[in-house]
């Protein structure tokens, strides 16, 4: 059994490749369809998958990118002032694409990365269960070895952004008994596997009514006698914490998703006003600096974690995720104050800003998460 999902296709049955500014018009008009919808915009997921962005953190050897976390960081931003959806579902591809790269064999690599990079194969993050706590210590997700080197795979419903239109779940669960009293994110005895979506054990259901980040595909993964190879298994059995880990120290961050909300509430908020109806020295003025510069903040912040430069750069990623997505939020609350109560229609775009800011604080690692680790760190 493999996780070849789709045979790749002839150069000439390909849609031809966009250029990114190209792209970045097809995701801002996209969001405007999937906040009404509230589910995945198929032409934008048709554009993405064409224009080679899929390739951005595979590296170069396997025909991607391998483009830095500063650069991660940076496209993750500019995508999320258009289109916050589409942000989160390519920040969950990115990072499967770096765990493969640093944790898979060289026949995971050699089947899965280049089909990543063309775009044949979109990968998602499936393992962040409703009862397993902030640092999945309690899994109820489980594997059974079989004789054959085969694992069957059962248990809860795991929360995914992009179910139901991936091509490849990474999927996290209990393979042995779990240790108590680690304070790291996971226990040992927890493997990750790499798990098709045509796999007859896995089930996706999306979710029908988001809040926030309605193009997300954002919904539940289940398993149910989900029987995978052993070479579907990524990095050593038992090792799943260190993978967990490994990828904080990468310096991308979803902080870089609330960078470009916070950029996306400020470009709003200006355009609204105007440069008229910003006279020099008025209260509405000085109260917009401050917007302007919470933004630049928020940048910084997210710029820091992909520059790797700090002494800890996992915790410096962490600090970014949590700063950034309290920030956007903030922000967005501020602007819906200064437009009055033009910012709090329904369906204006601000209110949707506001609930994608909100849903990012919630995503894995969560901000209560980020706070545990955090505090770790400083007791050391």
């Amino acid at each position: 059994m493999t996780v070849l999902v789709e045979t790749p296709r002839a150069d000439a049955d390909r849609e031809p490749a966009l250029d990114y500014s190209a792209l970045l018009d097809v995701l801002r008009e996209a969001s405007v369809r999937t906040a009404r919808a509230g589910r995945a915009d198929e032409t934008a997921l048709r554009a993405v998958r064409a224009c080679g962005l899929l390739g951005l953190a595979v590296p170069v050897g396997y025909g991607g990118a391998g483009a830095s976390a500063a650069t991660v960081n940076a496209v993750l931003e500019e995508v999320a002032r258009v289109d916050p959806s589409m942000a989160v579902i390519l920040f969950q591809h990115f990072a499967v694409s770096a765990r493969i790269g640093a944790w898979g064999t060289p026949a995971q690599q050699a089947r899965l990365l280049p089909r990543m990079a063309a775009g044949w194969v979109l990968a998602a993050s499936a393992w962040s269960e409703t009862d397993a706590g902030a640092a999945k210590e309690r899994l109820a997700c489980t594997a059974r070895a079989g004789a054959d080197r085969s694992w069957t795979l059962d248990g809860a419903s795991s929360l995914t952004t992009g179910a139901g239109i991936a091509d490849l779940y990474l999927v996290l669960v209990q393979t042995s008994e779990a240790e108590d009293g680690s304070a790291r994110h996971g226990s040992r005895g927890q493997t990750f596997f790499l798990v098709p979506a045509d796999n007859p054990g896995l089930t996706p259901e999306p979710s029908p009514a988001p809040t926030g980040m309605r193009g997300s595909a954002t919904g539940r993964v289940s398993l149910s006698g989900c029987r995978v190879a052993d070479g579907d298994r990524l990095g050593p059995v038992g090792a799943a914490s260190e993978i967990i880990a490994g990828v904080r120290e990468t310096g991308a961050t979803l902080g870089a998703v609330s960078a470009g909300i916070a950029r996306a509430v400020l470009d709003l908020t200006l355009a609204h006003f105007g440069r008229a109806g910003l006279p020099a020295g008025s209260p509405r003025a000085a109260r917009l600096v401050e917007l302007a510069t919470s933004v630049e903040a928020v940048r910084a912040v997210v710029a820091d974690a992909g520059r790797r430069g700090s002494a800890e750069p996992g915790t410096t990623t962490l600090h970014s995720k949590l700063y950034a997505s309290q920030a956007a939020e903030q922000i967005a609350l501020e602007a819906s104050r200064l437009l009055g109560p033009v910012g709090h229609v329904t369906d204006h775009r601000l209110t949707t800003l506001l609930a994608d800011a909100r849903a990012v604080t919630v995503m894995g690692p969560t901000n209560h998460l980020c706070r545990e680790l955090i505090a770790a760190s400083l007791r050391r």
